[in-house]
C-alpha cells in the first residue's frame, strides 16, 4: 500500500476548508484568526463591575433629598481660595483685542 500523495492531501484540505466555511491556510502563516474568533471581553466585565453610585447621581434622582456632595464643596472651596490669591483660571477673552495672541504679535 502505498501513502496518498501530498497534492491530493492539500487538495483534499482545500475542499474541506470550502465546505466547512473554514480559513485555508496551507502554509501556516499567523493571520490572528484566533483572536478574532475568540469572545469579545468587554461586556462580562461590565457585568462583572457594578455600577458606582455616586452623589451627584442621587441629587440627580432625588432632588428633595438634601443631599450634600463634600467633595464637590471643598473643590468650590478651593477655587475660590485660589482666585482670591491670584491663581485661577484667566478670563476669557471677550473680543480680539484682549486676546494674548494679539497682544504678543504687537
Amino acid at each position: 500500500m502505498s501513502g496518498v500523495s501530498p497534492l491530493r492531501l492539500l487538495q483534499l484540505k482545500k475542499l474541506q476548508c470550502a465546505v466547512f466555511q473554514t480559513a485555508f491556510n496551507p502554509k501556516s502563516i499567523r493571520t490572528g484568526a484566533k483572536y478574532l474568533r475568540a469572545r469579545l471581553r468587554g461586556p462580562s466585565m461590565l457585568n462583572y463591575y457594578p455600577e458606582l453610585i455616586t452623589i451627584p447621581m442621587v441629587q440627580k434622582e432625588f432632588p428633595s433629598f438634601n443631599v450634600k456632595d463634600l467633595q464637590e464643596e471643598q473643590r468650590l472651596e478651593d477655587v475660590e481660595d485660589r482666585k482670591s490669591r491670584g491663581k485661577g483660571t484667566p478670563r476669557k477673552a471677550r473680543n480680539k483685542d484682549e486676546s494674548r495672541r494679539t497682544k504678543r504679535r504687537r
